[in-house]
Parts: C-alpha cells; structure tokens; sequence
C-alpha cells in the first residue's frame, strides 16, 4: 500500500440506522465499507466489504489492524464460511457460535475479564 487508508465514522445517530458505518478510503477512492456497532471500547463487526476492483491490496487487513488500535475487544459476528480463514490470520478465536474474537471478553461462567487465546493457531494459520 503506497498511501494510508483513512476512515471516517458515520454514526447511527446521525443516519438514523441501527449501525455504525464507516467509509475506508485511499487518498481520494472509497475503497470498502464497515458495518457494525461501536460499544465503548468494543466493536461488533457485522459486514467489512472491500469493493471487489480494490480486494487483495491489504484493505481489509489495514482496517482490523486499526480496530486493533483502538478497541479492546473486536467481535466480528455471523462470520461466513469463505471469511473463517481472513479472521484466523487475523489473530481472532472461533467461538462456535458463528463469531470470532479478538481482545478480551466475559465469560458467563466467571463474568471477569480475560484475554481471548487460542494456542492452536500461535504462530500459524490454522
């Protein structure tokens, strides 16, 4: 990538949506867009589209590299099939309901903090 992505954060009080939307640029394209909900510092991804004339030029990885600066906790939700491989590289645990993790959360069981790990994808694709 030769240039930053910027982004700018359209919140769903301002388009009357359930969602926040985020627009991904490269210098002056709009190169994809994020659905999903901002809660403090968590994040629920629900759709992260990369048009298909800017895929394979790392967009998508730049994206969740930012999110990964900014949110403790990333939850990428209803993940499909063909997604599962992105959000592994990506550093995220499956937690077998459909979503992927990344950061810290709560478990039911102990409602405390603790970090999201999964050491059979440590140093490697799974």
């Amino acid at each position: 990538m030769d240039k930053k992505l910027t982004f700018k954060l359209i919140p769903r009080e301002q388009q009357h949506s359930d969602y926040d939307w985020m627009n991904i640029d490269h210098a002056d394209t709009r190169v994809g867009k994020v659905r999903g909900r901002i809660d403090g510092k968590s994040v629920t991804i629900c759709s992260i589209n990369i048009f298909p004339e800017f895929e394979k030029h790392g967009y998508a990885k730049a994206t969740i590299d930012m999110f990964k600066e900014h949110f403790d906790t990333i939850i990428a939700d209803r993940v499909r099939y063909t997604a599962i491989g992105f959000w592994r590289k990506m550093g995220f645990v499956d937690q077998h309901d459909g979503t992927f993790v990344y950061g810290v959360r709560l478990t039911p069981q102990s409602m405390e903090r603790e970090e999201v790990r999964d050491s059979s994808n440590i140093g490697g694709v799974s």
